[in-house]
Protein backbone atom coordinates (compact mmCIF):
# COMPACT_ATOMS: atom_id res chain seq x y z
CA UNK A 1 0.00 0.00 0.00
CA UNK A 2 1.52 3.22 -1.08
CA UNK A 3 2.22 5.70 2.06
CA UNK A 4 -0.22 8.27 2.52
CA UNK A 5 1.40 11.93 1.94
CA UNK A 6 0.28 15.29 3.12
CA UNK A 7 0.44 18.90 1.70
CA UNK A 8 3.31 17.90 0.18
CA UNK A 9 5.58 15.54 2.64
CA UNK A 10 5.64 12.45 3.48
CA UNK A 11 5.04 10.46 6.81
CA UNK A 12 7.63 7.72 6.68
CA UNK A 13 9.33 6.98 10.02
CA UNK A 14 6.20 8.05 11.70
CA UNK A 15 4.84 5.65 14.42
CA UNK A 16 0.73 5.95 14.56
CA UNK A 17 1.18 8.21 18.14
CA UNK A 18 3.67 10.53 16.13
CA UNK A 19 0.83 10.49 13.49
CA UNK A 20 -1.99 11.04 15.96
CA UNK A 21 -0.12 13.82 17.56
CA UNK A 22 0.43 15.90 13.79
CA UNK A 23 -2.94 14.82 12.80
CA UNK A 24 -3.80 16.89 16.29
CA UNK A 25 -1.31 19.53 15.62
CA UNK A 26 -2.25 20.31 12.04
CA UNK A 27 -5.77 20.53 12.83
CA UNK A 28 -4.76 23.55 15.40
CA UNK A 29 -2.46 24.91 12.95
CA UNK A 30 -4.80 25.57 10.00
CA UNK A 31 -7.74 26.54 12.64
CA UNK A 32 -5.17 29.40 14.19
CA UNK A 33 -3.25 30.26 10.61
CA UNK A 34 -5.47 33.53 10.53
CA UNK A 35 -4.78 37.25 11.17
CA UNK A 36 -7.99 37.02 13.31
CA UNK A 37 -6.91 34.66 15.50
CA UNK A 38 -4.79 37.49 17.33
CA UNK A 39 -7.69 40.14 18.19
CA UNK A 40 -8.07 42.33 21.90
CA UNK A 41 -10.51 39.18 23.34
CA UNK A 42 -7.39 37.04 22.42
CA UNK A 43 -4.10 38.84 23.06
CA UNK A 44 -0.60 38.09 22.09
CA UNK A 45 2.23 41.12 22.01
CA UNK A 46 3.00 40.17 18.27
CA UNK A 47 -0.88 42.46 17.96
CA UNK A 48 1.26 45.61 19.03
CA UNK A 49 4.43 44.56 16.69
CA UNK A 50 1.44 44.32 13.66
CA UNK A 51 0.64 47.74 14.10
CA UNK A 52 4.03 49.05 13.43
CA UNK A 53 5.60 46.38 10.82
CA UNK A 54 9.35 47.80 12.00
CA UNK A 55 12.08 45.17 13.22
CA UNK A 56 12.88 47.78 16.39
CA UNK A 57 9.46 47.98 17.19
CA UNK A 58 9.09 44.43 17.62
CA UNK A 59 12.17 43.80 19.59
CA UNK A 60 10.83 45.89 22.23
CA UNK A 61 7.25 43.72 22.31
CA UNK A 62 9.52 40.62 22.09
CA UNK A 63 11.93 41.47 24.90
CA UNK A 64 9.18 42.85 27.22
CA UNK A 65 6.94 39.63 26.61
CA UNK A 66 7.09 38.00 30.15
CA UNK A 67 4.53 37.83 32.62
CA UNK A 68 0.65 38.45 32.30
CA UNK A 69 -0.78 39.25 28.47
CA UNK A 70 -2.74 41.99 28.65
CA UNK A 71 -0.31 43.97 31.00
CA UNK A 72 2.29 43.38 28.32
CA UNK A 73 -0.08 44.78 25.84
CA UNK A 74 -0.91 47.57 27.80
CA UNK A 75 2.66 48.36 28.80
CA UNK A 76 3.78 48.39 25.15
CA UNK A 77 0.65 50.68 24.47
CA UNK A 78 2.23 53.23 26.33
CA UNK A 79 5.40 53.40 24.74
CA UNK A 80 5.89 56.22 22.25
CA UNK A 81 7.86 54.75 19.78
CA UNK A 82 8.98 57.45 17.64
CA UNK A 83 11.53 57.74 20.25
CA UNK A 84 13.28 55.49 18.67
CA UNK A 85 14.24 58.25 16.51
CA UNK A 86 15.44 60.55 19.09
CA UNK A 87 18.64 61.39 20.96
CA UNK A 88 19.48 60.10 24.62
CA UNK A 89 18.41 62.89 26.70
CA UNK A 90 14.69 63.21 24.97
CA UNK A 91 14.41 59.42 25.41
CA UNK A 92 15.25 59.57 29.34
CA UNK A 93 12.69 62.34 29.52
CA UNK A 94 10.15 61.14 27.73
CA UNK A 95 10.16 57.67 30.06
CA UNK A 96 10.84 58.62 33.23
CA UNK A 97 7.47 57.42 34.59
CA UNK A 98 8.04 54.39 32.35
CA UNK A 99 8.51 50.88 33.95
CA UNK A 100 7.49 47.27 33.68
CA UNK A 101 7.88 44.77 36.37
CA UNK A 102 11.69 43.94 36.83
CA UNK A 103 12.10 46.98 34.61
CA UNK A 104 12.75 50.40 36.24
CA UNK A 105 12.74 53.47 34.18
CA UNK A 106 16.35 53.86 33.46
CA UNK A 107 16.50 50.33 32.02
CA UNK A 108 13.59 50.95 29.63
CA UNK A 109 15.32 54.04 28.47
CA UNK A 110 18.71 52.55 28.23
CA UNK A 111 16.92 50.01 26.00
CA UNK A 112 15.42 52.42 23.68
CA UNK A 113 18.99 54.70 23.35
CA UNK A 114 20.50 51.77 22.81
CA UNK A 115 18.06 50.57 19.84
CA UNK A 116 18.00 54.67 18.57
CA UNK A 117 21.64 54.45 18.05
CA UNK A 118 21.77 51.38 16.65
CA UNK A 119 19.19 51.94 13.78
CA UNK A 120 21.42 55.23 12.40
CA UNK A 121 23.92 52.81 11.57
CA UNK A 122 22.62 49.08 10.60
CA UNK A 123 19.56 46.97 10.42
CA UNK A 124 19.04 44.61 13.30
CA UNK A 125 18.90 42.03 10.53
CA UNK A 126 22.24 42.48 9.06
CA UNK A 127 23.42 42.02 13.12
CA UNK A 128 21.71 38.65 13.07
CA UNK A 129 23.04 37.38 10.13
CA UNK A 130 26.62 38.40 11.02
CA UNK A 131 26.37 35.37 13.55
CA UNK A 132 24.23 33.37 11.37
CA UNK A 133 25.36 32.91 7.84
CA UNK A 134 28.55 31.28 8.37
CA UNK A 135 26.68 27.95 10.19
CA UNK A 136 23.35 29.10 9.78
CA UNK A 137 22.75 29.09 13.62
CA UNK A 138 20.40 30.91 14.77
CA UNK A 139 22.05 30.58 18.57
CA UNK A 140 24.84 32.82 16.82
CA UNK A 141 22.89 35.66 15.53
CA UNK A 142 20.85 36.14 18.65
CA UNK A 143 24.58 36.60 20.18
CA UNK A 144 25.49 39.12 17.73
CA UNK A 145 22.19 41.14 18.54
CA UNK A 146 22.47 40.94 22.26
CA UNK A 147 26.30 41.90 22.18
CA UNK A 148 25.20 44.71 19.79
CA UNK A 149 22.50 45.86 22.16
CA UNK A 150 24.65 46.25 24.83
CA UNK A 151 27.62 47.90 23.39
CA UNK A 152 25.27 50.19 22.13
CA UNK A 153 23.49 50.80 25.78
CA UNK A 154 24.25 49.20 29.06
CA UNK A 155 22.92 49.40 32.62
CA UNK A 156 24.42 46.40 34.95
CA UNK A 157 21.47 46.34 36.73
CA UNK A 158 18.80 42.99 37.36
CA UNK A 159 16.09 44.61 35.42
CA UNK A 160 17.97 44.99 32.05
CA UNK A 161 20.21 41.85 32.32
CA UNK A 162 17.08 40.02 32.26
CA UNK A 163 15.44 42.15 29.44
CA UNK A 164 18.27 41.64 27.50
CA UNK A 165 19.76 38.46 28.21
CA UNK A 166 23.29 37.29 28.26
CA UNK A 167 25.03 35.88 25.07
CA UNK A 168 24.91 31.98 25.35
CA UNK A 169 27.11 29.39 24.40
CA UNK A 170 25.89 26.48 25.88
CA UNK A 171 22.52 24.73 25.44
CA UNK A 172 22.49 22.59 28.80
CA UNK A 173 21.27 24.19 31.62
CA UNK A 174 21.15 27.84 29.55
CA UNK A 175 17.75 29.56 29.63
CA UNK A 176 15.65 28.96 26.64
CA UNK A 177 15.85 32.30 25.10
CA UNK A 178 12.90 32.05 24.48
CA UNK A 179 11.81 36.35 24.02
CA UNK A 180 14.62 36.51 21.36
CA UNK A 181 13.61 32.76 19.56
CA UNK A 182 10.24 34.39 19.78
CA UNK A 183 11.77 37.47 17.92
CA UNK A 184 13.44 35.60 15.13
CA UNK A 185 9.94 33.79 14.62
CA UNK A 186 8.38 37.34 14.06
CA UNK A 187 10.75 38.42 11.74
CA UNK A 188 11.46 35.28 9.67
CA UNK A 189 8.12 33.24 9.28
CA UNK A 190 5.42 34.82 6.68
CA UNK A 191 2.18 33.44 7.67
CA UNK A 192 -1.17 35.23 9.11
CA UNK A 193 0.30 35.39 12.59
CA UNK A 194 3.89 36.30 12.56
CA UNK A 195 5.80 39.16 10.27
CA UNK A 196 7.93 38.13 7.97
CA UNK A 197 10.36 41.10 7.85
CA UNK A 198 13.44 39.44 7.12
CA UNK A 199 14.73 37.57 3.74
CA UNK A 200 17.31 34.68 3.11
CA UNK A 201 17.03 33.37 6.58
CA UNK A 202 15.95 29.52 6.28
CA UNK A 203 12.80 28.63 8.53
CA UNK A 204 14.15 25.32 8.82
CA UNK A 205 16.61 26.87 11.12
CA UNK A 206 14.74 28.72 13.61
CA UNK A 207 14.60 27.06 17.33
CA UNK A 208 11.45 26.54 19.03
CA UNK A 209 10.47 30.01 21.58
CA UNK A 210 10.13 27.45 24.47
CA UNK A 211 7.87 28.90 26.75
CA UNK A 212 5.90 26.75 30.16
CA UNK A 213 3.52 26.38 28.06
CA UNK A 214 5.12 25.01 25.37
CA UNK A 215 6.91 23.20 27.36
CA UNK A 216 4.36 21.34 28.82
CA UNK A 217 1.70 20.34 26.52
CA UNK A 218 5.08 18.93 24.67
CA UNK A 219 5.67 17.12 27.63
CA UNK A 220 2.15 16.17 27.68
CA UNK A 221 1.66 14.88 24.25
CA UNK A 222 5.11 12.98 24.40
CA UNK A 223 7.37 15.24 21.88
CA UNK A 224 9.71 16.15 24.35
CA UNK A 225 11.17 13.94 27.32
CA UNK A 226 13.63 16.35 28.84
CA UNK A 227 12.47 18.03 31.80
CA UNK A 228 14.78 20.58 32.62
CA UNK A 229 13.42 23.78 30.83
CA UNK A 230 16.22 24.73 28.97
CA UNK A 231 17.69 25.49 25.47
CA UNK A 232 18.63 22.66 25.14
CA UNK A 233 14.59 21.63 25.88
CA UNK A 234 14.14 24.09 22.87
CA UNK A 235 16.18 22.32 20.41
CA UNK A 236 15.14 18.95 20.88
CA UNK A 237 11.70 19.87 20.85
CA UNK A 238 12.35 21.68 17.22
CA UNK A 239 14.32 18.61 15.93
CA UNK A 240 11.20 16.50 17.09
CA UNK A 241 8.58 18.54 15.17
CA UNK A 242 11.16 18.80 12.15
CA UNK A 243 9.90 15.19 11.71
CA UNK A 244 6.51 16.96 11.10
CA UNK A 245 7.67 19.31 8.75
CA UNK A 246 11.33 19.25 8.16
CA UNK A 247 11.07 22.98 5.94
CA UNK A 248 8.76 24.80 9.46
CA UNK A 249 8.62 23.02 12.17
CA UNK A 250 7.73 26.75 14.07
CA UNK A 251 4.51 26.66 12.31
CA UNK A 252 3.62 24.78 15.38
CA UNK A 253 5.08 26.84 18.13
CA UNK A 254 1.60 29.21 18.03
CA UNK A 255 -0.79 26.02 18.18
CA UNK A 256 1.78 24.64 20.88
CA UNK A 257 1.37 27.49 22.99
CA UNK A 258 -2.34 28.23 22.35
CA UNK A 259 -3.28 24.73 23.33
CA UNK A 260 -1.63 25.32 26.62
CA UNK A 261 -2.78 29.14 27.45
CA UNK A 262 -6.32 27.93 26.98
CA UNK A 263 -5.98 24.50 28.69
CA UNK A 264 -7.17 22.69 25.96
CA UNK A 265 -7.73 18.91 26.38
CA UNK A 266 -5.47 16.49 24.82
Amino acid sequence: MKEKSFTGWGYKGLGTKDLKIKKLLDKEVAKRDSFSEVNEDRLDPIIVAREYKDEFVALVCSLFAYGNVKQIVKFLRSLDFALLESDEKTIKESLKNHYYRFQTSTDVATLFTALSKIKKNESLEEIFKKGYKNKRDVIEGVNELIKAVKKAGFVDTQGYNFLISKETYKTKGAGALKRWMMYIRWMVRDDNIDLGLWKDIDKSDLIIPLDTHTFNVSKKLGLLSRKTYDLQAAIELTEKLKEFDKNDPLKYDFALYRIGQEKISI
